[in-house]
């Protein structure tokens, strides 16, 4: 297991997950998110290459839409 943080809370992960995966697990779809990972924000078509690993942080933010 590697301990990551994202938005400042600690999650257990299973060694070599990927991010969409731990997106999945969320219940947060890849296209409605933007996500900073270890203080770098990320293109959307970078988050199939990221495996998590211990220590890692990220920011994930939903978008809204609204009027």
């Amino acid at each position: 297991m590697a301990m990551i943080i994202a938005n400042g809370k600690p999650y257990d992960v299973p060694e070599g997950t990927g991010l969409l995966s731990f997106l999945e697990n969320l219940n947060l779809k890849p296209q409605w998110v933007v996500v900073e990972f270890n203080g770098e924000p990320l293109e959307r078509d970078q988050y199939a290459q990221i495996t998590l690993s211990q220590g890692d942080r990220l920011e994930i933010v939903r978008a809204v839409a609204g009027g």
